[in-house]
């Protein structure tokens, strides 16, 4: 009998050693323009469930730093370089430019091909894809299902006259449920089922929430009535979409057995679009800027069984490099040595220190702009951006849709397509009350109704013309200081004067001559901004109107 209990022991020694020891899923989720202020662990009128249960759980990263705009952030997520290390410093890369990430930089997913993952891509790329050899299945992904662009419509998946939906390598038309949010969180739920839990997953799931143009589903933005500016209220709904999508992943993650060993990561690509609707608050500043509201977003680490010290606020100094050597590092590979990217697993796992003390916000030879963070103390030299004031949740609607600098004229044209869509729907739903049924069943305008209603489901903001008027660009920011906007040298103490509001460069002289040689230093391996102009033979009319490879 005691030999027997000592099989039984032994045998469950070995269980749980081989349950140590067996690779982890991992989940990478990543949201757009994402703002400090806009997750419920920051600002408790964020409705979030899901993730503010996961994040709470887990452990949540307070000084989590990513790049200002949204391709150099997926740049070095991806790859663990700094941008300015592979030339993609400058900015987004554009539909019609032939840029892409470089193919001589291993992504994430490659690695993790190596250990035995099978390995998903799911929303948006952003990354390039003027050839092939540059979109996601040939950059180490199993499968891909969204879009290659920076932004597009959530429902008709077009922008700029071209469809941009891909299935892996064909063109895709969505079904009846078309609102992109929903179609990921679909697609991720549909890959853990069918996916064999014995070989580990990696499922990168890139939503396109919370980007413009500001559209969602009545049944999340009606849940914000409450919130008085209308562009505030279509954004919180967002959120509630992105969540709602996040919870059935995991649902079908704990259905099949999943959660026993996983890891979840969550992250924004950069800080908030303070002028369109996002909230960094009480950080200064929004995306596209090298202060810390556009570089410095929410972020956690989620597991169940993985993290030895769980539900607590890690302070330690964190950048988007380091999760590619952090998660292929748990998964048991091996990443070059030469990446800016550090293994933050222990910190994460044991609420240890983080190894990280300094990085780089961006250098942009081209722009003459440059931050650094080496200690508490941040460099800035030369114009940190636009948006440079501090921006609480607004009270109105943005205004940023005419076509201003800095503005979206994306966002005007959807506006617009909404206002005529709900015209529309009302037209159509006096034909239908106003006339016979069955007249209407299968012809021309019960379709047209049907796509009338489908347009008002989703419908923008129909009296932001008529109730504010958009001739100018915000408040706040048409007043916003011109001196903020001159190149100058800036030095500030983050842990002391998290909201920079006191610029102490001629206060620390000997602090601030050691940050500019710091940053002179960095600047010797520099790899020189590839800005490749726009090209004519990117335009979807030669694609058949999609947004497609092969004009490189």
């Amino acid at each position: 009998m005691v030999g027997v209990l000592w099989i039984l022991v032994f045998g469950l020694l070995v269980h749980d050693t081989a349950a140590a020891t067996k690779k982890p899923h991992i989940i990478f989720i990543l949201m757009d323009d994402l703002g400090w202020n806009d997750v419920s662990w920051n600002n408790p009128e964020v409705e979030m469930p899901t993730l503010d249960k996961l994040a709470r759980k887990g452990v949540i990263l307070n000084s989590s730093y990513t790049q200002p705009t949204c391709s150099p952030s997926r740049g070095a997520i991806m790859t663990g370089y700094y941008p300015y290390h592979m030339g993609m410093q400058k900015g987004i890369v554009g539909r019609y430019q032939p840029k892409n990430l470089p193919l001589d930089k291993e992504t994430m997913a490659e690695a993790l091909k190596k250990e035995g993952y099978a390995t998903h891509f799911i929303g948006k790329w952003h990354l390039g894809f003027c050839h092939w050899n540059h979109t996601p299945t040939y950059r180490g992904f199993d499968s891909f299902y969204g879009f290659y662009s920076g932004a597009q419509d959530y429902y008709t998946h077009t922008s700029y006259g071209g469809h941009d939906f891909r299935f892996n390598k064909s063109v895709h038309y969505p079904g009846e449920d078309k609102y992109s949010t929903t179609l990921f969180g679909r697609r991720a739920a549909e890959i853990v089922s069918e996916h064999n839990s014995s070989k580990p997953l990696f499922m990168f799931v890139s939503f396109q929430g919370v980007h413009t143009p500001l559209q969602v589903p009545l049944k999340f933005s009606n849940r914000f009535k409450h919130i008085k500016n209308k562009s505030r209220m279509l954004y919180s709904g967002m959120i509630a979409a992105v969540d709602d999508a996040v919870d059935r992943m995991l649902k079908a993650l704990r259905a099949h057995k999943f959660m026993e060993n996983l890891v979840i990561v969550f992250t924004s690509d950069n800080g908030g679009a303070s002028y369109v609707a996002g909230s960094n608050w009480p950080l200064r500043g929004s995306k596209a800027t090298l202060w810390e509201g556009g570089t410095r977003v929410p972020t956690f680490v989620y597991s169940k069984t993985l993290l030895q010290k769980h539900g607590y606020v890690h302070d330690g100094l964190v950048h988007s490099t380091d999760w590619m050597p952090t998660l292929v590092g748990l998964a048991g590979g091996q990443t070059s040595p030469f990446l800016d990217g550090k293994n933050q697993w222990l910190a994460f796992s044991k609420g240890w220190l983080s190894p990280r003390t300094e990085f780089v916000y961006n250098i942009d030879e081209l722009k003459r702009s440059a931050a650094i963070r080496v200690g508490d103390y941040k460099l800035i030299v030369g114009s940190p951006g636009r948006y440079s004031n501090w921006y609480p949740v607004r009270t109105k609607p943005s205004c940023n849709t005419r076509g201003a600098k800095g503005g979206y004229i994306f966002e005007e044209k959807q506006l617009e397509k909404a206002r005529k869509a709900e015209m529309k729907a009302n037209q159509a739903d006096k034909a239908w009350w106003f006339s016979s049924p069955v007249k209407y069943i299968g012809g021309v305008a019960r379709v047209a109704y049907q796509a009338a209603r489908g347009n008002r489901a989703f419908r923008l903001i129909n009296d932001w013309y008529q109730n504010y008027g958009c001739d100018r660009l915000d408040e706040a920011i048409e007043k916003e200081d011109p001196k903020l906007l001159k190149a100058k040298v800036q030095l500030f103490n983050i842990r002391e004067d998290p909201y920079e509001k006191h610029d102490i460069a001629k206060r620390r002289p000997v602090i601030l001559k050691k940050m500019m040689r710091k940053l002179k230093a960095f600047k010797t391996t520099l790899v020189p901004s590839y800005n490749p102009p726009a090209s004519k033979l990117a335009n979807p009319k030669n694609f058949d109107g999609i947004w497609s490879p092969g004009w490189c």
